[in-house]
């Protein structure tokens, strides 16, 4: 299943696990993009089934992996893919902002993987979606640097405590990726700069992500857990 799958990367990973032909529950708090993104997987002929969920609500999260488990008797593959970005200086953030992106990115995964464990099969396989900004500096991200930071944190430790019961935790590291996200948070100058530092000289589309999440899901890594997979060409 995929939390956060309406669009970007969460709707990519969606989509490439319909076509691996896994039959899917997708998540997103804003349930008119959850029904559009249903019905462009159901066109590709997977089973979908549409639960929406606010990360930062604890019953939701509940109930969102309850009822996943419930329709498909247990879980293979778990994404946790909920983010919010914030762009601004310490000095001039407030309490709210830096709350706000800590509930849904770092606490909200840590909601979803505390609900999705107990449901898990042996063998099962869950990704978290970190960033590159956990461990490369940029100004104007210190809330989601840090939030994304504890992601990677969060994943490398749940991987020792899940390995007993046969499940591997990963995460993907993401450099700048298309997102509709991306023009709340900067402009369009500013992201063909930041566009332009990245190796290839671009950012990543969203399948490209989408891509290494599926190996991570896949027998082909079977060996790894506690890893924060970059996916950027560079690590610094």
């Amino acid at each position: 299943m995929t939390a956060a799958a309406g669009t970007g990367i969460g709707f990519a990973t969606a989509r490439q696990f319909a076509l691996e032909g896994a039959e899917l529950v997708i998540s997103d708090r804003h349930e008119r993009r959850l029904s559009e993104a249903a019905a462009q997987l159901s066109e590709l002929g997977a089973g979908v089934h549409v639960i929406p969920c606010d990360v930062t609500r604890d019953d939701e999260v509940e109930g969102l992996f309850q009822s996943a488990a419930d329709r498909l008797g247990g879980l293979d593959v778990v994404v946790n893919n909920a983010g919010l970005g914030h762009s601004g200086c310490v000095v001039d953030m407030s309490d709210d902002d830096w709350l706000r992106v800590i509930d849904v990115t770092l606490t909200g995964t840590f909601r979803c993987l505390r609900a999705a464990l107990p449901h898990m099969h042996r063998g099962g396989s869950v990704i978290n979606v970190g960033s590159v900004t956990a461990h490369r500096a940029e100004r104007g991200q210190s809330a989601y640097g840090a939030a994304k930071a504890g992601v990677h944190a969060l994943t490398r430790c749940a991987a020792m405590e899940a390995a007993a019961d046969g499940i591997r935790v990963n995460a993907v590291a993401p450099t700048l990726a298309m997102h509709p996200f991306l023009s709340r948070v900067a402009d369009a100058d500013h992201l063909e700069a930041m566009a332009g530092l990245q190796p290839q000289g671009r950012a990543a589309e969203p399948f490209e992500i989408a891509s290494t999440i599926v190996f991570l899901a896949s027998e082909l890594s079977s060996y790894l857990t506690g890893e924060c997979l970059s996916v950027s060409g560079q690590r610094s």
